[in-house]
């Protein structure tokens, strides 16, 4: 990209420079988790780093449905920028896992538009933006809990949970822990209904890595907290 300023990068330059840090690789262990690109991660953060804010410029990478130039798009755009509907398109245009979480993570969590897409989301009769309704819900949980009802929470991830597909299961699962972890009152009903849905109860973890079957996350979690 010489001779060209990071202000007047253009798409085909960044997607001539993606293509160049396509790894093989990269690809096969991406692919596993169905996010369908080559490039590292960290590499892809430097290229980032480097581009800095450009929400014109993170628009048109976005257009190119190309997963990597999503990626990136989502790192150098500007979240309080989206409307509502343009980020609610967004999702459902997020094919790969890793675009969908990073559009929840990095962008919509600080969208004006959380809250009301939060609620949404959650009940759309779509699993996969269903679950990034739960996401969201997760994080009202962990940190603004107020207002949220936590009892109707735990009913329905007690009456739907088990049955979800996998994408909802893991976000509603992630949500159960988190109301077992943060919120004392409540741990008992949350570890009852980790124990009787037995959901990833056999998932496979890696060592020094805590399981997300919730019993023993919210167990280890609690554990870890510093006592009064």
């Amino acid at each position: 990209m010489t001779g060209t300023t990071v202000a007047g990068t253009t798409v085909a330059e960044v997607m001539a420079e993606l293509a160049a840090l396509e790894d093989p690789r990269a690809r096969e262990v991406n692919e596993r988790h169905g996010d369908d690109h080559g490039v590292n991660l960290g590499k892809l953060r430097a290229v980032a780093k480097r581009l800095k804010t450009q929400q014109e410029l993170a628009l048109q990478l976005w257009q190119t449905d190309d997963t990597a130039a999503r990626l990136l798009a989502l790192l150098i755009c500007r979240p309080k920028a989206f409307q509502r509907d343009e980020l609610d398109v967004m999702l459902r245009e997020s094919r790969a896992p890793k675009v969908h979480d990073w559009l929840v993570n990095y962008v919509v969590k600080k969208s004006p538009h959380a809250e009301e897409l939060r609620l949404a989301w959650s009940t759309d009769p779509d699993p996969v933006v269903a679950s990034a309704g739960w996401a969201l819900t997760t994080e009202r949980v962990a940190k603004k809990p107020a207002g949220v009802d936590l009892a109707g929470l735990l009913d329905v991830i007690e009456a739907e949970m088990k049955s979800a597909p996998d994408r909802l299961q893991w976000a509603m699962n992630h949500c159960l822990a988190q109301i077992g972890i943060e919120h004392p009152e409540h741990r008992a009903r949350a570890l009852d209904i980790g124990e009787r849905l037995e959901v990833l109860k056999d998932f496979p973890t890696p060592p020094n890595c805590t399981s997300p079957f919730a019993p023993i996350w919210i167990t280890e979690m609690v554990r870890r907290q510093p006592t009064a």
